[in-house]
């Protein structure tokens, strides 16, 4: 089943600026094949409880796919489930399904078919099936175990970059059915979202205590949120949002990093005073905005860490291009010595680029001047200016890797004696006054110096 998106940049042709910046870019890789309208089937075959919300989450996400440009079936006869008949779909919604609702020959189909690339969506008591189905409950996350009364709680949104995320509010406050689970899904899935068990009365998760997360599952993509009892969520247009940014990350209509994440420390997580151990070097600034998020003004500068240099870690943050055109130009700089000039980290460090139309070296996910980002990999992990995008960008020795949105872009060893990967400090540029770049949630694992591949960035 091949997942394309289609999007594509046009050649853009300009002069070379300082710091990184605008030149030209060949145009990003073509579609192998033209790509079949996005379709979803919405299953919502009960085989114990019955959620009376059912028929608002079929319309609701008819609804959807109305506006997200993707066609909605909806059925509650397992017969569905065979290769033939799945591989019409790009996701199959699992609607508040309870108990076994499917049998062994209907439960390999689903198997092949995520294992050749289809997605699944959980809402809320999608966690409440097949418990004896052990492939379903590894793509599920984790099952359901009990819930306390419907009521208010705060919900604490941890990845403000995916698109079912992106939209919230970090703290976000909502009335539902607070599902505790046999299992932490932590470990093997990406949290986006988790409650605070402070805000509300029966939670029993022991204070980290998952409600939104996903995946990529044997070949597929898999998303679940455990909100969606009452009727009147899908009526909430925030909720709504969640629901569709899930949908579009799981049928590949956008890109996030859904590995696991787990030992990171925040550098920059939102608030002023996590600032504090930042200083502006050259002129231009960075404005913090109400939700959390920097972005750039005026130039030419960085806004680099002053309070430690790093020198074996995996360093993680989320940005978009902010401009109503569309072309920003940024970067985020690592190895470089501590200075008020910028153009220290220009001789000394190394840039991963920020630019939607520069040549292949000067271009997003470059090694600025040195290295090209492998572009097939990067035009299909790149979400488009006004999305969210997350970079890791892992430093082991000498040796540099970029990660966008999960899929690794580029792999860069540095042989220059003048310069040293093994110890220095990380920052984020400024480019001049028409680039505007957002910036949101900088954080840090630091990595014993002999790590592995296999061992560091999860």
């Amino acid at each position: 089943m091949t997942r394309t998106n289609g999007r594509l940049l046009t050649t853009a042709v300009g002069t070379a600026m300082l710091l990184g910046c605008v030149v030209s870019t060949p145009a990003l890789s073509q579609p192998e094949e033209a790509s079949k309208d996005p379709r979803v089937l919405v299953f919502s075959k009960t085989a114990g409880f019955r959620h009376d919300s059912i028929p608002e989450g079929v319309a609701a996400v008819r609804e959807l796919g109305d506006s997200g440009g993707f066609a909605v079936d909806a059925t509650e006869d397992a017969g569905a489930f065979t290769a033939r008949n799945l591989r019409k779909y790009d996701a199959v919604v699992f609607l508040s399904t309870t108990g076994d609702v499917l049998n062994p020959s209907q439960q390999r189909a689903f198997e092949g078919y995520i294992r050749k690339g289809g997605g699944y969506v959980g809402i809320h008591a999608a966690a409440d099936t097949e418990y004896d189905w052990a492939f379903y409950g590894g793509l599920a996350g984790a099952y359901f175990q009990s819930h306390p009364q419907i009521q208010p709680a705060t919900v604490e949104v941890e990845d403000r970059a995916h698109p079912a995320t992106a939209g919230l509010e970090k703290a976000w406050n909502r009335t539902d059915e607070w599902y505790n689970y046999r299992s932490n899904p932590r470990e093997h899935a990406h949290v986006l979202a988790s409650l605070d068990e402070s805000s509300y009365t029966g939670g029993t998760m022991q204070g980290d205590h998952p409600i939104a997360w996903c995946q990529n599952y044997q070949g597929g993509r898999a998303f679940y949120t455990g909100g969606g009892h009452t009727k009147e969520s899908f009526a909430e247009p925030a909720f709504r949002q969640h629901l569709l940014g899930g949908i579009r990350w799981t049928i590949g209509a956008a890109q996030a990093d859904c590995r696991p994440e787990t030992g990171y420390r925040p550098l920059f997580d939102g608030t002023a005073a996590s600032l504090d151990d930042w200083k502006q070097a050259g002129p231009g600034s960075f404005e913090l905005s109400a939700d959390g998020t920097l972005t750039t003004t005026g130039g030419m500068g960085m806004l680099w860490y002053a309070a430690s240099g790093f020198g074996s870690y995996s360093l993680k943050l989320d940005w978009k291009m902010a401009s109503e055109s569309g072309d920003d130009n940024s970067g985020v700089f690592v190895g470089f010595p501590p200075s008020d000039d910028p153009w220290s980290a220009v001789s000394n460090g190394y840039e991963i680029q920020i630019d939607a139309t520069d040549a292949p070296e000067k271009t997003t996910g470059a090694v600025y001047d040195f290295q090209s980002a492998d572009l097939r990999q990067r035009d299909r992990a790149l979400n488009p200016p006004g999305e969210w995008n997350t970079y890791e960008i892992r430093v082991e020795g000498e040796r540099l890797r970029v990660w966008l949105n999960g899929v690794l872009i580029n792999d860069f060893t540095n042989t220059d004696p003048a310069r040293s990967l093994t110890d220095g400090h990380i920052g984020i540029q400024n480019h001049g006054a028409a680039d505007k770049v957002s910036f949101r949630d900088v954080r840090i694992k630091e990595l014993p110096p002999a790590a592995t591949a296999a061992t560091a960035g999860d």
